[in-house]
């Protein structure tokens, strides 16, 4: 049951927004006048601005927050320098098992900023907490900041009209005011387009999404809820916990090894990973794409092949409003010897759905 609320909760029911639960948050699915189709186009060709407040926040400070951060998430935080940031993952030591994926901001050797999925944050700070050094502090800040992205082709143009930074590199961070609000602006984002990530405090999220709405419009801009969110990260190939990483499917099985950094001295699960990356993983995420609009495969659907044996099963399903196809997500046993190329079906409501194994994104991304 949804209990918690989004700073800008009361702007959603003023735009008519369809909400739902998604991880213990009241959050918009769509809103009024056009819906995820329209809003996905949006973020295609213009700007789509978006309410992710629920996202978690955690801070990690102290002599040697960097470095303990670096002992315990799986990519390499020696990589980036302060000002950056990095795709993680939080495994389970023991079985390698992803806890989470979230984003690290690398602020300096001692303060970090996480950001992970909702539902996950208090496991995550929780684990941290446990084995942090003597100095070092993980903070719960999920209620502190709201998170508003703005992400399209035209969102660079909408935050320069406003006077925010708009040139640092992606993964890359800056400080910034906007109308006397302090923020962070990310070159961060879940869509595949260039765009932003703005970190505000609690109480000023709502002057800000109503200033990006409002000057936004002459850029095309519109409110983008969290359906949209979910085509355009799918198109894209992007995994989502819970569904394409989880403490049952590993970074090896998604096929996120490139966020492992394999040869640090220690990260939570490396033992576990290293063992399964050299026998190799019994199971591999793929892409799926359907042939028509009916095709769209869903969660759970079984994968089968051409002599009708199961091969596997789908964990993430849409239809994609840039390809008008289904696409989809689906991990496929290693022992069948299927790939890109190969042709597998689904069962859609006692229908065989013939689908292509392709390797995602499905469509181009922009992300620049």
């Amino acid at each position: 049951m949804s209990d918690r609320r989004s700073p800008l909760h009361e702007r959603h029911v003023g735009l008519g927004a369809k909400l739902a639960d998604f991880g213990g948050w009241l959050m918009p699915i769509e809103y009024g006048g056009g819906g995820v189709l329209a809003e996905h186009q949006a973020v295609r060709e213009a700007v789509g601005i978006f309410d992710v407040s629920h996202l978690g926040k955690a801070q990690v400070s102290g002599p040697g927050a960097a470095a303990y951060v670096n002992a315990t998430l799986s990519n390499d935080l020696g990589k980036i320098e302060p000002g950056a940031a990095q795709y993680t993952l939080c495994c389970d030591d023991a079985t390698g098992g992803v806890v989470d994926d979230l984003i690290a901001y690398l602020n300096g050797p001692d303060d970090v900023f996480l950001v992970p999925n909702a539902a996950n944050t208090a496991e995550v700070v929780r684990r941290l907490q446990v084995q942090a050094p003597d100095g070092v502090s993980i903070t719960d800040q999920h209620e502190d900041f709201g998170v508003i992205a703005v992400q399209g082709p035209r969102s660079a143009e909408l935050l320069a009209q406003l006077g925010l930074p708009t040139d640092h590199d992606y993964m890359a961070f800056e400080r910034a005011e906007l109308d006397g609000v302090p923020l962070t602006v990310c070159r961060t984002g879940y869509t595949g387009e260039h765009g932003y990530e703005l970190v505000v405090p609690w109480d000023d999220a709502t002057k800000v999404w109503d200033t990006l709405l409002a000057q936004g419009a002459e850029y095309g801009a519109r409110a983008a809820g969290l359906g949209a969110r979910d085509t355009l990260r799918t198109e894209m190939g992007y995994p989502l916990h819970g569904q394409d990483l989880s403490l049952e499917i590993t970074p090896n099985q998604a096929r996120s090894g490139w966020a492992v950094g394999w040869k640090k001295p220690q990260f939570w699960g490396k033992d576990a990973l290293t063992a399964e990356k050299e026998s190799k993983p019994a199971r591999l995420l793929r892409g799926i794409k359907g042939a028509d609009r009916r095709s769209i495969p869903r969660p759970g659907m079984k994968l089968i092949d051409a002599d009708g044996n199961e091969v596997g099963v789908v964990t993430s399903g849409t239809f994609s409003p840039t390809l008008k196809v289904g696409i989809g997500l689906a991990l496929v046993a290693r022992e069948s010897g299927l790939g890109e190329g190969d042709q597998v079906a689904v069962d859609i409501r006692g229908r065989s759905a013939a689908m292509e194994i392709v390797k995602p994104p499905f469509v181009q991304p922009h992300v620049r």
